[in-house]
C-alpha cells in the first residue's frame, strides 16, 4: 500500500483517468489519502477523511510513508480558517494561496508554514450556521468543496468539518447517518433536511435554520423556505425539492 498528500490548493478527483471525465469532487492542500492503485498519469486514491475514491493526476499530489500517513491521522486536523489564505515555503518563501478547511496538519512535511485562523475542533451545535454563512452566495460546481465552486453535499461536509464532525461526501451517504425525525418542528438550526427523486433516491441536502428556513447549494450557497412539501424558492414562488427526511446529526 501507498500513501500520499496534496501539495497544491485544489485538485480534480476524478471518475476516470481523463482530464475530460467526470469531477466528482476536489482533493484540498494537505488532505492526505491510501493510494490504491497507481498508474503512468494517474492513481485511485482513498481520501483519509471519507474514505471517498476518485482518480488524481499524479503530478498533483506526493508520495509520503506510511508512517507520515499515521502520524498526520493521528492528530486532531488544523483546518485553515478563512476563506482565502495562503502558507509559505520555509525554504524558498514563495506563497502558495489555500482555500476555507484545507488541512495545515501536514505543513511540517510538507515544508510550509502558516499563520492564519484556524477551525477543526469540536464547536457547539450553534457554530454550524455562522460556519454555513462563510459560503453564502458561492456558486454551485458539481464536486465542488470550496467557496470558489460547490455542490449541496460538499457545502454540508465542509460545514461540518470545520466545526469538528464527520460527514461522508454524497448526500445518499449522508442520509445514512444520524437520527431521523418524525417532524419538521423537532429539528434544530444544523440539523440536515434530505430531498428526494420521483425515484425515491436522496439528490440533495441542506442545513436546517431557525423559523422554517433553509441554507443549501442551489445555482449558489442560497437561504430559502422549507415546509412539509419541501423548499419553497424564494425566487421563483415554486418549490424546488421534495422533503424525505431531516436528521440530527450532532
Amino acid at each position: 500500500m501507498q500513501f500520499g498528500i496534496c501539495h497544491l490548493s485544489i485538485v480534480p478527483l476524478r471518475s476516470e483517468v481523463s482530464d475530460k471525465s467526470e469531477l466528482i469532487s476536489q482533493v484540498l492542500y494537505g488532505e492526505y489519502f491510501k493510494v490504491l492503485e497507481h498508474r503512468k498519469k494517474w492513481s485511485r486514491i482513498r481520501l483519509a477523511f471519507d474514505r471517498y475514491e476518485g482518480w488524481i493526476d499524479n503530478k498533483q499530489f506526493l508520495f509520503i510513508t506510511e508512517e507520515q500517513y499515521k502520524t498526520i491521522d493521528k492528530q486532531v486536523p488544523e483546518l485553515s480558517g478563512d476563506l482565502v489564505e495562503f502558507v509559505t515555503n520555509d525554504n524558498t518563501q514563495e506563497l502558495l494561496t489555500i482555500p476555507l478547511g484545507s488541512n495545515i496538519s501536514g505543513n511540517p512535511l510538507l515544508g510550509f508554514s502558516y499563520d492564519g485562523s484556524i477551525l477543526g475542533t469540536k464547536q457547539p451545535k450553534n457554530k454550524i450556521i455562522e460556519t454555513a454563512y462563510m459560503y453564502l452566495n458561492a456558486p454551485y460546481m458539481w464536486g465542488g468543496k470550496t467557496p470558489f465552486g460547490i455542490d449541496c453535499s460538499g457545502f454540508t461536509q465542509m460545514v461540518y468539518k470545520l466545526n469538528g464532525y464527520k460527514l461522508f461526501r454524497d448526500a445518499s451517504q449522508q442520509a445514512e447517518q444520524g437520527e431521523a425525525l418524525s417532524f419538521i418542528e423537532e429539528s434544530e438550526p444544523g440539523d440536515l433536511a434530505f430531498f428526494d427523486n420521483e425515484e425515491g433516491n436522496i439528490v440533495h441536502v441542506g442545513i436546517m435554520m431557525s423559523d422554517n428556513y433553509i441554507i443549501h447549494a442551489h445555482g449558489k450557497v442560497r437561504i430559502d423556505r422549507i415546509d412539509h412539501s419541501g423548499i419553497f424558492n424564494v425566487d421563483t414562488r415554486k418549490h424546488s425539492h421534495k422533503l424525505r427526511v431531516i436528521k440530527k446529526i450532532i
